[in-house]
């Protein structure tokens, strides 16, 4: 009896120091720090475990050391930029992007997004055409082919990609692969060893120190990039693995976007890649001319590479998203595969809908997370309340995160519509500012919708009282998941 009462107590004194820790260290907006203190009181051991593993550390990560010189660099090329856009100089190919103008100096002055107007861009929405795409630039690179993915899976289409690097490798170019030690767990570090030994490089972020435990598995990097050359860039939703070419019988075809960028906005990706790759490596990447080659593009897209992560004190993402739905005047299409939002957001949509703009928000109609899944029915019912359409993608497994609003400007990108991709994921979006090139993605969004069925406000309020309660439960942890 007495060892009852100790361990009873030892866990109160457990769950009161963490519950201590949540309140006056982490300092937690209130619904993340309720969320987490009714996790503690329900499901006390397993509380305290998750935790440990899942949530926030004490103050912002710090990931990144850049050198004063090229911090100095940045922080000029940045002002420069700045005084440009406050005083008027800047001449916009597409004259509809000065309407954005305020976006534009949003994400230079938070995320150091450089906007360049010298870009061109291909959309892909089908696994084997953007691999296939990938796979031929790899072939063909003289200088260096840069990757990073969240998810890089050891099966055929692994071992596809890996052959080519391998090749390159040995003809003597430079291969850096950087992967994510949570989101590619199950891939043995011995399936890269053929491309150590053909003389490439690759590195995990945030590995684990201890087998089977990784304190940092919260804060994943889920940038999907790739640079060639410095040239081509890919940026998008497609992780590496056959579920991407629509191989997995669970979710049948999958549909994501993903773009291949020529232009200056590349060096931005390859910059990004730089910090990511120069903090999980043995071996830094060196800033060379042939890694970040200035030169002269023929393209007409305007575009800005935004990033955010754990590391910054702002939600660089989440604002510009919320900025472009402020800015819709007639139409906000929004493509996401989870939609746990923020309130800011959420009022942000309900506003936009209220005033009259014709907001449509896709997902998919099968879940591959049932509790983010659940969260997200829950937040529609309060989107379908104001007159936002909501829309269920039938065919396959829709993964795109997408925003596109009047057809003139855009983001495609790693970033999902939920509080994981705003605070605890590293992400990367591209801005896109052109008529033309948004018009594609909104022609794409469109055809899409032959494929959905409508959620209806009156079928919403017909699903049963189970999915209402396991609704509601999700959403009360909506804000750690």
């Amino acid at each position: 009896m007495i060892v009852i009462h100790l361990i009873y107590y030892l866990i109160f004194a457990v769950d009161l120091l963490t519950a201590f820790t949540i309140i006056f260290l982490e300092r937690q907006n209130a619904a993340v720090t309720w969320a987490w203190l009714m996790v503690l009181l329900f499901i006390p051991i397993i509380g305290f475990l998750l935790y440990v593993f899942l949530g926030p550390h004490l103050g912002r990560i710090r990931v990144y050391k850049v050198k004063r010189h090229n911090r100095l660099l940045i922080e000029g090329l940045a002002a420069y930029q700045k005084a440009r856009l406050e005083t008027g100089q800047v001449v916009y190919k597409d004259p509809m992007t000065h309407h954005y103008r305020d976006l534009i100096y949003m994400n230079l002055v938070s995320s150091y997004g450089f906007f360049t107007q010298d870009n061109q861009m291909q959309v892909f929405t089908e696994g084997h055409q953007k691999f296939t795409a990938l796979l031929n630039d790899i072939r063909n690179a003289k200088h260096h082919v840069h990757l990073e993915y969240y998810i890089l899976r050891s099966d055929h289409l692994g071992k596809q990609l890996l052959d080519a690097l391998v090749e390159k490798a040995k003809s003597g170019v430079t291969v850096r692969l950087l992967y994510d030690a949570v989101g590619s767990t199950w891939t043995r570090k011995s399936f890269f060893r053929p491309l150590v030994e053909a003389g490439g490089q690759v590195a995990a972020f945030f590995p684990s120190r201890i087998p089977f435990m990784n304190f940092r598995m919260n804060h994943r990097n889920h940038r999907k990039l790739a640079i060639i050359d410095g040239v081509y860039g890919y940026i998008g939703g497609f992780n590496i693995g056959d579920e991407y070419l629509g191989l997995n019988k669970r979710f049948g075809a999958w549909r994501d976007t993903h773009l291949r960028v020529e232009g200056s906005a590349v060096l931005e990706m390859q910059a990004m890649f730089y910090l990511d790759w120069n903090y999980a490596a043995n071996a830094p990447m060196p800033i060379d001319a042939n890694y970040f080659r200035v030169k002269d593009y023929t393209g007409d897209v305007g575009m800005q590479i935004i990033s955010s992560g754990p590391n910054s004190e702002v939600e660089q993402i989440r604002n510009a998203y919320i900025k472009m739905i402020h800015a819709g005047k007639h139409h906000i299409y929004i493509q996401t595969p989870y939609f746990v939002p923020d309130e800011s957001l959420l009022t942000a949509l309900k506003t936009a809908a209220l005033a009259g703009v014709d907001v449509r928000i896709m997902l998919p109609s099968k879940p591959d997370h049932r509790v983010v899944y659940w969260a997200s029915r829950f937040y529609l019912g309060e989107l379908l309340a104001v007159g936002v359409k909501c829309y269920l993608y039938k065919k396959g497994f829709l993964h795109a995160k997408t925003v596109v609003v009047d057809g003139h400007i855009a983001s495609v990108g790693t970033a999902n519509i939920d509080i994981r991709s705003f605070k605890l994921n590293f992400e990367a979006n591209a801005m896109i500012y052109s008529t033309k090139a948004v018009a594609q993605l909104e022609q794409i969004f469109e055809e899409d919708l032959s494929y959905c069925e409508e959620l209806t406000m009156e079928r919403y309020r017909g699903r049963s009282r189970v999915e209402k309660i396991a609704e509601s439960c999700a959403r009360l942890v909506s804000p750690i998941l």
